[in-house]
């Protein structure tokens, strides 16, 4: 039987070491480290992707100096101390024949000053687009110093056991800085025409080669930003990098997309298209002659990976959030399993939500990721005593309680009260551009499938039901209602909202069920800042509804702002036409119209609508839980049935539960 994906399969010669296929887990900063030192969580992090299959991993980004620090969790720099740390690392991936490279970085003018403590140094001294600083120009002798503080990391990172380096010139860095035109205004050796704007990546880059020799790797990152006037064009970039070709100055390049003007398409969400790089990467490939071409941003599937090699787009592709939803990507689907890939969703909620928080990175849909050192990575090690485990609800926390639980080899029955597996969740996936959600619960169907779980649908069990099936374990997965008091955060001293009791008043479920009865004028009131209030605003505007979207908040989508998807979401809405009132409660809904409040001013108005939706805080559904401490029987609560929270919150409690069973 032929292979699955035989161009991704392929093995690549890089310099002098052969890639066992085209999967890289590209650099990105999983900021894990305590105290500037790599840690227990780093190295379970990257050995279970090596683990995986990943033929390279580019562990993240190095500052070569103190100015270029630029978050918490930052490796520490120009410290030899961080030597053995990393050699565990490159150790224990290298037994499993993975290329080990190291990413180094120095953003110039966009550093972080309550990070670095340091000034931002860069080519002209333009303003960050970090912060609100400005950067110091950078003198002859600080841009030698920086020189050398590269080749000295390069160094660093060969007797660290890594096989190469790659150099981030993307998002506006401190290379691009100097490559750019618009950023870069010295008149010296430095700046000016094409060759000498190219004379710092040049000294640097020969720098280093002297200081590892030949038998290392180094690669160059960039990006593209067509929509951000300041970033540099694919034109441009194919000329600076056929430069250094002609130079012998590095072995690959890769080619991500966004940059600090636009940073929403540098981890593209759910609302982009999918391979956002691989048109660059096409145009680059065609360009050069000996240096090796990677595709990254958001190519997410084995499918997307090997279109790309196979359509000759690039000889390698950067697979990051597909590799944290599932490390064992690469693996499986070499082994012509990719159905039994757990697909990320793009949401961005753990991953880059976490780290725009300054917390360490973990994944939505696979709460292992970063917990792998305790968790003893993504697979499951058998129970010592197999159980009958009763799991009652099949929404997010439910489907992988039952999912881990049988992977341990314990018997399962999932009991679900509706026809359908998925829960609330299942209802987000029915909102624009999210249908990955969906993909996400087939895949757990087809899972619990293979694992012979018994799923019993339209089954509403009572207390009584569950006493009957005489379960070793029960866990208790019964989600959430939506809250349909009105209760808003503007004016919490309000329990409930005059007049919501009255007609015309929804709740976002009903409007996803398509249970809801709406008039042609919807408010739809949005307490959370997340994707319920915007993502059914989207739904009911391409139905033509005329929506308007009320928070208390400053902006809409103020919770999607750590997933970098607010304001892609923000330009549809305005686009379909939805309305924005912020700063703003209702303070009354009269069945056929609203008395709001603008918080900034104390004005009051009354407005007609026809429809009032409510996305709002839900409410635990614990009713079951109650009646089951009533009668003494032994359960775990898990998920919304707890306390109501986002699906990440309950797809963590069903793992970390099924995990000690």
């Amino acid at each position: 039987m032929p292979p699955a994906f035989p161009h991704l399969f392929q093995p690549l010669t890089l310099r002098h070491k052969v890639l066992k296929n085209r999967i890289v887990f590209g650099a990105h900063t999983a900021n894990m480290s305590v105290d500037g030192w790599p840690s227990d969580r780093h190295l379970g992090y990257y050995r279970e992707r090596a683990r995986g299959g990943a033929a390279m991993i580019v562990v993240e980004p190095v500052p070569v100096n103190a100015q270029a620090v630029l978050t918490r969790g930052n490796f520490r720099c120009g410290d030899d101390g961080v030597i053995p740390h990393f050699r565990r690392i490159t150790d224990a991936c290298h037994e499993h024949g993975t290329v080990m490279i190291q990413q180094l970085y120095h953003v110039g003018a966009h550093g972080d000053w309550d990070n670095s403590f340091e000034a931002s140094h860069s080519p002209s001294g333009a303003p960050s687009m970090h912060d609100m600083d400005g950067s110091h120009r950078m003198t002859i002798g600080e841009i030698e110093a920086t020189v050398d503080a590269f080749a000295a990391a390069a160094h660093r990172a060969k007797a660290s056991g890594y096989d190469g380096v790659e150099l981030m010139a993307a998002y506006n860095a401190i290379l691009e800085q100097f490559w750019s035109p618009q950023a870069n205004r010295r008149d010296d050796a430095y700046g000016g025409a094409f060759e000498k704007r190219m004379k710092f990546s040049g000294d640097l880059l020969g720098a280093m080669r002297r200081k590892v020799g030949e038998d290392f790797i180094i690669g160059m990152a960039i990006s593209l930003d067509p929509g951000s006037p300041a970033a540099l064009t694919i034109e441009q970039q194919i000329e600076i990098a056929q430069w250094h070709e002609a130079r012998g100055l590095y072995d690959y390049i890769t080619l991500g997309t966004g940059s600090y003007f636009d940073f929403t398409k540098i981890i593209p969400p759910f609302v982009y298209e999918d391979k956002m790089g691989a048109p660059f990467a096409e145009a680059m490939k065609a360009a050069l002659k000996t240096v090796r071409v990677q595709a990254e941003s958001h190519i997410r599937t084995p499918e997307n990976a090997d279109y790309v090699i196979a359509s000759g787009q690039a000889d390698t592709v950067s697979i990051v959030r597909g590799q944290i939803a599932d490390p064992h990507l690469a693996n499986k689907a070499k082994a012509g399993r990719p159905e039994d890939v757990r697909g990320c969703i793009s949401c961005n909620q753990m991953c880059w939500g976490r780290r725009s928080r300054d917390y360490w990175i973990s994944c939505l849909i696979n709460p292992s990721a970063g917990r792998e050192f305790d968790w003893g990575g993504d697979t499951f090690t058998a129970a010592e005593k197999p159980k009958l485990v009763l799991v009652v609800g099949g929404g997010p926390a439910g489907l992988e309680a039952a999912r881990v639980a049988a992977e341990r080899g314990h018997r399962v029955i999932l009991a679900e009260a509706t026809g359908q597996l998925g829960g609330q969740f299942r209802l987000a996936g029915l909102q624009p551009r999210r249908g990955q959600i969906a993909d996400l619960i087939n895949w757990y169907e087809g899972q619990l499938t293979k694992l012979r779980v018994e799923i019993r649908l339209n089954t509403y069990l009572d207390a009584s039901d569950i006493a009957m099936i005489e379960a070793d374990e029960i866990i208790l997965a019964t989600g959430s209602q939506p809250g349909m008091s009105g209760w808003q955060r503007g004016i919490p001293h309000r329990d409930a909202l005059p007049g919501v009791d009255g007609a015309n008043v929804w709740s976002v479920e009903d409007v996803m069920r398509r249970e809801a009865r709406l008039g042609k004028r919807v408010l739809l009131l949005d307490d959370a800042g997340n994707w319920r209030g915007p993502g059914t605003a989207w739904h009911l505007a391409e139905k033509d509804h005329a929506v308007t979207l009320l928070t208390a908040d400053a902006y809409v989508g103020r919770d999607l702002a750590r997933t970098a998807a607010d304001f892609p979401m923000r330009s549809r809405l305005r686009k379909l036409g939805v309305t924005f009132v912020t700063d703003s409660v209702i303070l009354e809904w009269h069945g056929h119209a609203a008395t709001i409040r603008d918080l900034s001013t104390g004005d009051e108005r009354k407005q007609p609508f026809d429809s009032l939706v409510l996305a709002t805080t839900n409410i635990a559904d614990s009713a079951l839980h109650d009646d089951l401490q009533v009668k003494a029987i032994a359960h775990h609560a898990i998920g919304d049935c707890l306390a109501p929270r986002q699906a990440a919150a309950a797809i963590f409690e069903g793992r970390r539960l099924a995990l000690r069973l």
